[in-house]
């Protein structure tokens, strides 16, 4: 009997040392058991080390691309990455109404691990209008400051989280690796939106550079689990098992000289 592919689209920016972007999105999504199509919206010039140039992909040709995998595969979940421009957002913002897109999980990238800026000022307040689109928007603490316009620490990321959440009308999961990085636990915060209910997910702490990527790879992964039909609390605690073995799987690798990259596969 033939059977469809759980398939999940990503949409991002490409990332040339394979640790974050699509090349990530699409590893998180293999692993976990779904289908990858990808739409790339950037290409950058990166490594481990850092990103020394972004090259735009020309809008219309972001717009054929994203017809070209709407027109022919059902997907059962969207993930939305690195959107560089109002234009960009705009377009995939239209797209996505237009195709009736589900499950949307919006990972919020704006700064890199190494610390480079990947999003203009005038493309966040634009990314702010396509939040409420989302399932599920995934912050780290960085982000949510910037989205929500204060300091963000243990003690105040809870409500937080349901701030941001009922800013844009829509669950949102606030990342907790860098709230206090000086403890053995994180944790990490969903706010459910239609429940208004608020959820704890705790890791231990794994003492490692590896990290690159780490954002792509959960968003992906909850997009994932949502394809095959969890609920919104069960994809994100399973996506944030799967990303806390990754790490843990890949803190004692070497790729490069910089920030490596999650195990996405737990390959020896």
């Amino acid at each position: 009997m033939k059977t469809p592919y759980k398939s999940v689209l990503t949409i991002a920016g490409s990332d040339s040392g394979g640790c974050a972007g699509i090349q990530a999105d699409i590893k998180s999504i293999s692993a976990c058991g779904g289908y990858a199509a990808s739409v790339i919206t950037a290409t950058t010039a990166q490594n481990t080390q850092g990103v020394t140039d972004i090259h735009a992909i020309p809008i219309d040709h972001i717009e054929k691309q994203l017809d070209a995998v709407f027109s022919d595969i059902h997907f059962d979940a969207v993930k939305i990455g690195m959107l560089h421009s109002c234009e960009v957002i705009k377009t995939i913002s239209s797209k996505l109404k237009e195709y009736k897109a589900p499950n949307i999980v919006i990972d919020p990238v704006m700064v890199a691990t190494s610390g480079d800026n990947l999003i203009t000022d005038n493309a966040i307040n634009c990314l702010k209008h396509i939040l409420p689109q989302a399932s599920l928007v995934t912050p780290n603490s960085k982000e949510a400051e910037i989205l929500i316009g204060h300091s963000v620490d243990n003690n105040n990321a809870e409500s937080t989280a349901k701030e941001i959440g009922t800013a844009f009308k829509t669950s949102v999961l606030l990342k907790g690796g860098h709230l206090d990085e000086s403890t053995e636990q994180m944790f990490d915060v969903l706010f459910e939106y239609k429940s208004d209910r608020t959820y704890l997910f705790q890791n231990p702490r794994i003492d490692t550079k590896n990290t690159h990527g780490t954002g792509c790879s959960l968003s992906s992964s909850i997009a994932t689990f949502l394809s095959q039909g969890d609920s919104l609390e069960n994809a994100v605690r399973k996506g944030c098992q799967y990303i806390n073995q990754a790490i843990n799987d890949g803190k004692d690798k070497i790729l490069g000289k910089g920030n490596g990259p999650i195990n996405h596969f737990g390959l020896e």
